[in-house]
């Protein structure tokens, strides 16, 4: 498996086409590592303070809509 120097050194050398595919491919690889991430957490109840905090606020009429 090639080092994170490797991966960066080869990523230099790509082309302008080359790189926007790297980038879409990518952004594409990160967003499924992160939704894994959020799973997990929200599974082991790391996130249960959050989303209480955040129920507390909405009764409170502290939110806004976006």
């Amino acid at each position: 498996m090639p080092t994170a120097q490797e991966a960066q050194a080869a990523v230099s050398g790509l082309s302008a086409s080359e790189l926007r595919k790297f980038r879409q491919w990518f952004d594409e690889f990160d967003a499924r590592a992160w939704d894994r991430q959020i799973e997990r957490d929200a599974r082991s109840g790391k996130l249960d303070a959050l989303a209480a905090q955040a129920l507390v606020d909405f009764h409170a009429g502290k939110c806004r809509e976006l």
